[in-house]
């Protein structure tokens, strides 16, 4: 695709005959675009490949949406905002032939983003359900932010919330260096390891990205311990677990919830309880407060906000459990989030066998990752591997499933397609056992088909 065109401001008003299109609407970023649209009164309407539940809730709004290219879809359209992981579209091409305006979502969530006092969250994992978290807390404050989520938070019923405050969160995405487009007021970041380098080519210019990011923040900067020590190139403050100018400490785990308090110069809140299991999430709830905080919100109502946080769609979410069995569904698709996966499944049921079910996500990133991936599987009791998920990409020759196999110790593990995994998992389960489920691809999917098997087994 050539590059975007810009569109006037004038055109995201909500006049009359105002008419986005939506080029890969169904996407996360996107649908929580073309929300925003609607609800500000323009005309919206798009194409996808495929229905999802994401598209079918954009129909239930009174969204159109398509699923066959048709030129004729854009008679109305005065602007278009494409994915770039949609490639050589032909309404793409037809509207830069009728010269519709046409640009990337991240510039069109840019210019959103000078509107309004934005929150940022950045970093290769984990600012999905910091940024979710965030948009809960500061609305239980009565902050009442409009938010751009990465994921389906279960509090907010989706992956955007229409505020009636200043105050705006964003997913700060690096894919494409997207997140380069925003104009934050306050920002975290919650970790910069590689990733994406089929957009960034080497590690250091994935770090050098996010320091062009913390450049753009005109106020409060948050960076996690573990990258305190990269030269930012500017004042920052630090969060972290028992450690850091904002911590959490005296951490306590109660099954599928933690216990912890929190501790700054500014303020203690002791006992708070976070209902959702793991380490990572303590963490990402601390940036969460600290950012909810700093833009004015009340202890007393952050802590009983966050007792009642009901996580994110797809971030270790606990979809059946058990005496015997039970099933997780993950998003992981990086070796720092599958090890955090892993090791949090671990430690919730130490008793029991861990299976994990993953599927790679995207040949590049198993071509770069596949040792980690193997590593952070590998304290698994039997692994299961679906093939490669494409998703944007092209086959790569010699990448696939098996480079993560062959790394892999002497656990019990295969590789299989879904049709089989079933059978597979009929093969391998012992009870009392746990699934671990993990993938970004569409490996979703079949998380019905395995809950009805563990209830039936």
């Amino acid at each position: 695709m050539k590059k975007d065109n810009h569109i006037p401001d004038s055109l995201f008003s909500p006049e009359p005959e105002n008419h986005i299109y939506f080029l890969g609407i169904g996407g996360i970023g996107m649908s929580a675009l073309a929300r925003y649209f609607r609800l500000r009164g323009l005309k919206v309407s798009g194409y996808d490949k495929t229905p999802s539940i994401v598209t079918d809730a954009l129909e239930s709004e009174g969204i159109n949406v398509f699923f066959e290219p048709d030129i004729n879809h854009l008679e109305t359209v005065t602007a278009m905002i494409y994915t770039p992981a949609i490639k050589n579209h032909p309404e793409f091409a037809e509207a830069e032939s009728r010269g519709i305006p046409v640009m990337k979502r991240s510039e069109a969530l840019g210019i959103i983003s000078k509107g309004y006092r934005t929150l940022g969250v950045a970093g290769t994992h984990g600012k999905t359900t910091t940024s979710s978290m965030l948009a809960w807390l500061m609305k239980g404050c009565g902050l009442e932010p409009t938010a751009f989520l990465g994921g389906i938070s279960r509090n907010l019923n989706g992956n955007f919330a229409f505020g009636n405050s200043g105050f705006c969160v964003v997913e700060a995405d690096e894919f494409d260096r997207s997140f380069l487009r925003l104009s934050p007021e306050m920002a975290a970041i919650t970790s910069i390891d590689a990733d994406h380098l089929d957009i960034y080519g080497t590690e250091e210019e994935v770090k050098n990205s996010y320091r062009e990011f913390a450049a753009l923040v005109t106020g409060f900067l948050l960076i996690h311990e573990d990258a305190k020590g990269f030269d930012w190139g500017r004042e920052f403050s630090t969060y972290g677990i028992e450690s850091g100018e904002y911590r959490a400490a005296n951490i306590r785990f109660d099954r599928l919830g933690t216990f912890f308090d929190y501790q700054s110069a500014e303020v203690v809140i002791p006992n708070i309880f976070l209902p959702i299991p793991g380490k990572h999430n303590v963490l990402n709830a601390t940036a969460a407060i600290t950012l909810t905080l700093k833009a004015g919100g009340d202890m007393t109502k952050v802590k009983e906000t966050l007792e009642g946080f009901k996580g994110i769609y797809r971030r270790f979410e606990v979809i059946h459990h058990s005496e015997t069995l039970s099933l997780v569904d993950d998003y992981a698709h990086h070796p720092t989030e599958l090890e955090a996966a892993v090791q949090t499944a671990k430690s919730l049921f130490p008793e029991r066998q861990l299976i994990t079910v993953f599927q790679p996500h995207l040949f590049s990133r198993t071509r770069d990752f596949y040792q980690g991936f193997a590593e952070a599987l590998s304290t698994s009791d039997a692994v299961i591997l679906l093939p490669v998920y494409p998703a944007r990409e092209e086959p790569i020759p010699g990448v696939n499933a098996e480079m993560i196999l062959n790394e892999m110790g002497a656990v019990l593990k295969s590789v299989c397609t879904k049709e089989h995994l079933i059978a597979t998992l009929k093969e391998y389960i012992s009870v009392p056992a746990v699934i671990l489920m993990a993938g970004a691809g569409d490996i979703d999917r079949e998380v019905e088909k395995v809950k009805n098997f563990i209830i039936n087994y």
